[in-house]
């Protein structure tokens, strides 16, 4: 077994689909990614991480912070990597990965599901 074999954490075990409450904060943690980088959702995870009734909110804010955590760090690269022009190429196809990701999570999140990012650094735990 390698050390690869698992790169991502799984998702918390559903005992009951999350209410309707707890999906449209996740979508909204989701989304706010796109706009707010990490700051819209720390705010939303601040806000429910004591909350255990809120366990799904939680859980999938802390997944969009750690995804935008994630994206600063390749942007700021990406701003490194501008002297050697390389940079200028890769921003716009972060951003992009950004946005598609983003709102691939918040239909997941809104179906209830728990949805993890492919390359995100879970920094959060």
């Amino acid at each position: 077994m390698s050390d690869f074999d698992n790169v991502t954490t799984p998702p918390p075990p559903v005992s009951a689909p999350a209410p309707a409450e707890q999906r449209t904060m996740a979508l909204v943690a989701h989304l706010l990614g796109i706009f707010t980088w990490f700051l819209g959702p720390l705010i939303i995870w601040l806000i429910n991480k004591d909350d255990s009734s809120k366990s799904f909110v939680t859980d999938q804010a802390k997944e969009a912070l750690n995804f935008q955590i994630t994206i600063t760090i390749a942007m700021l690269i990406c701003i490194v990597l501008t002297i050697v022009i390389i940079g200028g190429l890769l921003a716009p196809i972060v951003g992009l990965l950004n946005v598609i990701f983003c709102i691939i999570a918040a239909v997941k999140a809104n179906n209830g599901e728990a949805y993890r990012y492919p390359f995100a650094l879970r920094l959060i735990k």
